[in-house]
């Protein structure tokens, strides 16, 4: 848990994707969308992705373990729950307070 909270300090949004995920291109997407540039990390290409893979599943539950999203260094979840907090119109107001981004129109 350690190396995984150490990739996400000091930054506003980190996605542990995996290059060959459509569900993690699309909340990236998703996220850019609105203006911010998250960090992502491809756990299928870096050297201890599945080590921190086993961490996303085993002491976050994040299943499936990709994306594994962070805003403001606290641990947002999956897909799912990115995208609930799109529909509840929630998802920008968080990357407002994390300074992700500066400006958002809601309209």
């Amino acid at each position: 848990m350690d190396t995984i909270t150490s990739m996400v300090t000091g930054k506003s949004v980190v996605i542990f994707s995996k290059s060959t995920c459509c569900m993690s291109h699309s909340i990236r997407s998703l996220i850019a969308g609105y203006g911010a540039n998250p960090t992502v990390y491809e756990l299928d290409q870096i050297p201890n992705g599945q080590v921190i893979e086993r961490v996303l599943v085993e002491q976050l539950k994040c299943e499936p373990s990709v994306p594994a999203v962070f805003i403001g260094q606290q641990f947002v979840g999956g897909a799912n729950q990115v995208m609930t907090l799109q529909l509840r119109n929630q998802l920008a107001p968080r990357l407002l307070a994390a300074n992700a981004i500066w400006v958002w129109n809601q309209q």
